[in-house]
């Protein structure tokens, strides 16, 4: 079976569908606007993207594609961009994934943003979700529940988990030994809010000044909060790591004591999965799609979009050692 993919070739979940489809026999494509490196046994389709208003020729760009490739099933994922794209080309069977912010946030933004998406989920023959929350998002456009189906994302447990050697890996990654380490792992854009958590530094470094903390990830917002942090005189305890292979990742939340996320829109996050899956301590935003994995004060913390002043007080060290056989692998 030929499936087509439309989806962010830079995005490791992206990565992550096609490598397990191609891994499995199928012959899969990946038509995309994002430059992405080779991916084994998957054929990448590099598209054109004009400029930033040429949607009419984006629109024909994405159907030339999609009828050279010839696929059995077309399955796009972030709905009011490449959901968009696939919809207008007409192309059935035609499934789209929700990813979160494209329901939750962006129909809010305008009318016609959420007519676009109201028209792609209505145009898709199947949709996934991966959390109750958007489930509800996706329901509310008056779409047919019966082609909606919830597949809640997993972690690779191989890969994903608690590592004893954190010593020496603390000494390789020139982090001191006797520092704790919170560790946040989303990208470095508005919607994740890490500023949030950099305005939390110093509050948490008055209390507890052997705390060092990791920013992994990267986005246009890099320099404004590394910007940020030096002029909250907090550079010596912040490291912005930069963007990792998923594969590294674990090596991280390995050496880290408790895990961040600042995020204003969640789903089922699987950075929160992970850091679970390596039985760290959790401080997460207050959002539903985060409620249905964190019971606030039983396997983590939920703390008030913004707010960093709660989150600084969610991260002290008698709170964070309630919580520490509490994660998702004690349950």
């Amino acid at each position: 079976m030929k499936v087509c993919y439309l989806a962010d070739g830079q995005s490791v979940h992206t990565q992550k569908w096609v490598k397990y489809f191609a891994h499995r026999g199928y012959d899969v494509y990946l038509a995309t606007f994002k430059q992405t490196g080779p991916i084994k046994g998957v054929k990448v389709k590099k598209l054109r993207y004009f400029s930033k208003f040429a949607y009419p020729f984006r629109i024909l760009e994405v159907k030339k594609a999609v009828e050279e490739i010839a696929p059995d099933i077309l399955h796009a994922h972030y709905v009011p961009h490449y959901g968009m794209y696939a919809a207008l080309t007409g192309f059935r069977p035609f499934a789209v994934s929700v990813w979160g912010s494209d329901v939750l946030i962006e129909p809010k933004k305008s009318i016609v943003k959420r007519y676009v998406v109201k028209y792609a989920l209505r145009k898709a023959d199947l949709i996934t979700v991966d959390s109750i929350s958007s489930l509800k998002a996706v329901l509310s456009f008056g779409v047919d529940e019966r082609k909606v189906k919830l597949i809640v994302h997993g972690v690779d447990l191989t890969i994903f988990h608690p590592i004893e050697n954190k010593e020496e890996l603390k000494k390789d990654l020139g982090i001191p030994q006797s520092h704790q380490v919170v560790i946040s792992t989303r990208g470095l854009e508005s919607i994740y809010n890490v500023d949030t958590l950099i305005k939390a530094v110093p509050h948490i470094l008055e209390d507890y000044s052997n705390t060092y903390f990791l920013i992994v990830g990267d986005g246009a917002l890099r320099q404004k909060l590394k910007e940020l942090a030096h002029n909250l005189g907090v550079t010596e305890n912040v490291r912005f790591v930069g963007l990792l292979r998923n594969d590294e990742v674990p090596k991280f939340l390995g050496v880290s004591d408790v895990y961040v996320s600042t995020s204003l829109s969640d789903t089922t996050s699987v950075s929160l999965l992970e850091a679970m899956a390596c039985e760290l301590p959790v401080v997460v935003t207050d959002l539903e799609g985060n409620r249905e994995w964190i019971e606030d004060g039983e396997n983590g913390f939920l703390f008030p979009k913004r707010d960093f002043r709660a989150l600084a007080e969610r991260e002290s060290a008698d709170d964070v050692q309630k919580i520490k056989c509490k994660c998702v692998n004690c349950l």
